[in-house]
């Protein structure tokens, strides 16, 4: 039943009178939530008479508690807001007071609390863009050029502050690198061998450009593809290609044949002055040796100069009858020409010619047979008369 209905006593549960209806009390209410809020840490509410003093009790300890309580915890979170860690790939941008202070490094670092603030940079996180676009060659022909580029930051309070948008800035400095490059350059060095060395000179230009803004990004690669000339004239250059692959070809091939035969020919004109250094060598000695030997052989004739003289002859005639088989002797004071057939002398009863005797014995054969036919032909000659 409610308390103002009839039958209900009449009895308003804010005030706590019986018969009187009104707005609450607040002093009232207050005290009634101090009483609550005291109980409910381990205390009782009260007070002195209403209108009275207030004496310390009980509920004043409890909000001295509270108050401790309260100033740990603000300890506390004032220790955990004074340290911060920087992660290895990170470095700390410092603001006091909003106001760059300092980049600090990886690792646990100091702060104060609620006056200096922490700009965490990753400066090992790459990005990267592809550029692509038509450009005009240092021979007036038009090329298409596409590469990508890879950054990061170098340093964070140039990265942060100094350049209010450091991507774009990025991007435009490519793009000038590039078109100065392809534009000192000739179409044929870019199609060919030049893309590595364009490609170097493009991060080279841009990162100065980069310097001089002050971004503080560092480019840490170009990758440059293939260029290409336009879809109008690319069969034309396709040749032109293949013509120049078929050049590099041929050049190769006739310095792999000049490296097979200059080694040859060399070799070749070596062994031919040693050979002819072997040669001079072999007749000089060969010269040498007869002289020394007709020397020899002048002081044997000068001693018996017909012995030497009949050494000589029969040397001589040993010599000549070693390559032949057949002699023709001319007789003094006659008429007639003698043939001697040694290959029929020499050959023993019943068998076949044998060259093979001694040198001692076909000269006596040969001697012995002279002799004979010298007699004969002195009968001969007798005879006639």
């Amino acid at each position: 039943m409610a308390w103002n209905e009839p039958g209900g006593s009449d009895k308003d549960p804010w005030s706590g009178k019986g018969g009187e209806q009104g707005p609450p009390d607040l002093d009232e209410v207050v005290k009634k939530m101090q009483e609550r809020l005291g109980g409910l840490f381990g205390g009782k509410g009260g007070g002195g008479d209403e209108g009275g003093p207030r004496r310390s009790g009980p509920g004043s300890a409890n909000i001295k508690g509270i108050a401790a309580i309260v100033a740990v915890v603000l300890v506390v979170v004032l220790a955990v807001k004074s340290f911060y860690t920087v992660d290895p790939a990170e470095r700390g941008v410092i603001l006091r007071f909003g106001a760059y202070k300092e980049v600090t490094q990886p690792g646990p670092h100091f702060l104060i609390p609620f006056v200096d603030q922490v700009v965490k940079v990753n400066v090992d996180q790459i990005s990267s863009f592809r550029h692509k676009a038509q450009m005009l060659t240092a021979d007036e022909n038009i090329v298409d050029i596409e590469l990508t580029v890879q950054s990061k930051i170098q340093d964070a309070a140039d990265y942060l502050f100094q350049d209010q948008n450091p991507e774009k800035t990025m991007r435009d400095a490519t793009e000038t690198a590039v078109r100065e490059t392809i534009g000192k350059s000739k179409l044929d060095f870019i199609l060919t061998e030049g893309r590595s060395s364009i490609a170097a000179r493009i991060k080279s230009r841009a990162q100065e450009l980069i310097n001089s803004y002050r971004s503080g990004l560092e480019v840490t690669s170009v990758n440059m593809q293939p260029a290409k000339p336009p879809e109008q004239v690319k069969s034309a250059f396709d040749d032109a290609i293949k013509a120049r692959e078929d050049k590099a070809r041929l050049e190769n091939q006739a310095e792999a044949y000049a490296n097979e035969v200059i080694p040859k020919a060399r070799g070749g004109a070596a062994r031919q002055v040693e050979d002819a250094k072997a040669y001079r060598d072999r007749v000089i000695a060969e010269a040498e040796g007869q002289t020394s030997r007709f020397l020899a052989v002048l002081a044997e004739y000068e001693k018996a100069p017909e012995v030497t003289r009949e050494r000589l002859y029969l040397e001589t005639i040993e010599r000549t009858l070693e390559n032949t088989s057949k002699v023709l002797l001319d007789v003094k004071e006659g008429n007639s020409l003698m043939y001697l057939p040694l290959d029929k002398l020499m050959q023993p009863p019943g068998g076949k010619a044998s060259l093979g005797l001694p040198t001692e014995q076909l000269t006596d054969q040969v001697r012995k047979a002279t002799e004979q036919r010298r007699r004969e032909v002195n009968r001969s000659r007798r005879a006639r008369r």
